[in-house]
């Protein structure tokens, strides 16, 4: 598997850790940045890491930020993204097996490493679910996103 990584300058302290646990699932990393504690803009990496995972470089992308909102909010932003926040085993799992969900957002102010890894450990292992409910869901999702882009 291939993940897309990113993180602004508040989500810095936590990305060693992310990184070392994707390292130890043997998981391969395009990393997007930040690689410092200097500001960045969390809009200008969410592009990179969703653009990554739109073009099929990356199966799946993690953003870090503070608390994983304004990633979360930037990447919902581009099309064909599905992100989401996840601070508990439970959400990391079912946003992807229930929402299709593709990019995992972490709080570095919320969450630390052995967490972290936990719920990268959950959301790498689940898969979209196969049940005609939840796919008619997501379809549905798609076409809201068509329509406010592309209005007729």
């Amino acid at each position: 598997m291939i993940i897309a990584l990113g993180n602004d300058h508040a989500g810095f302290p936590l990305k060693g850790q992310v990184v070392d646990a994707l390292n130890s699932l043997g998981v391969q990393i395009i990393d997007h940045g930040s690689y410092d504690e200097h500001p960045v803009d969390f809009p200008d990496i969410a592009r990179l890491v969703c653009r990554s995972v739109l073009e099929g470089k990356a199966d799946r992308g993690i953003m870090v930020c503070g608390t994983g909102v304004g990633a979360s909010i930037a990447a919902n932003k581009i099309p064909g993204i599905r992100a989401s926040v996840c601070h508990d085993i439970y959400s990391a799992r079912q946003c992807v097996e229930h929402d299709d969900v593709n990019v995992m957002c972490l709080g570095a102010q919320i969450i630390g490493g052995t967490v972290a890894k936990a719920y990268i450990e959950a959301f790498l292992e689940a898969r979209f679910s196969t049940e005609e409910h939840f796919r008619r869901r997501v379809a549905k999702l798609a076409e809201m996103e068509r329509s406010f882009y592309n209005p007729s």
